[in-house]
């Protein structure tokens, strides 16, 4: 008798399509509140609890559909896979929003970082101020290889998590 062997990539496009959907509509709320000039601590626990979320639950779909088996291989895979494909849908939308929705988007953004700065380190001098966006516009465009990066970190973390959770040897015998 043969075993069928699932592919963990139906899983991960799957589920990481759905957590980018969920991704733009968490972005576009926040849009329409005004709240997504910064990235408060609230914002980063809620993005890092939906990743949790639908790692674990397509982990969870993989293992049901592999017989009731997983390997923590195959759970950090799916988790890698799944935060890869979210956080290029978010790349994406964050792209178009500063590119052709909001064109001054990061100016606005640049103006509130420059109020909280001043009034959390009154010595901050502009001259100061004006050296650190320099650089920042300079080094701008590392945002999109970080950003991956840090997304498949964070899937590998979550993957991890969610194999030890849900592993599930096959017997030898």
């Amino acid at each position: 008798m043969e075993e069928i062997q699932v592919k963990p990539k139906k899983f991960i496009l799957n589920y990481g399509l759905i957590l980018g959907a969920v991704g733009i509509v968490f972005g576009v709320m926040l849009m329409t509140q005004n709240m997504h000039y910064e990235q408060s601590l609230p914002i980063i626990i809620v993005s890092i609890v939906l990743t949790g979320v639908f790692v674990f639950l397509g982990v969870n779909a993989f293992k049901k559909a592999n017989g009731g088996y997983l390997k923590i291989a195959e759970a950090l895979k799916i988790g890698v896979g799944i935060a890869l494909i979210s956080t290029i849908i978010s790349l994406l939308y964050n792209y178009v929003l500063m590119t052709f929705i909001e064109p001054d988007f990061m100016d606005k953004a640049m103006e509130i970082a420059k109020t909280n700065a001043f009034a959390k380190n009154p010595k901050l001098t502009q001259e100061q101020w004006d050296t650190g966006v320099a650089m920042q516009e300079k080094f701008a465009w590392l945002r999109y290889p970080i950003g991956l990066i840090i997304g498949c970190l964070l899937g590998l973390v979550l993957g991890l998590i969610s194999g030890l959770i849900l592993k599930k040897s096959k017997d030898d015998y």
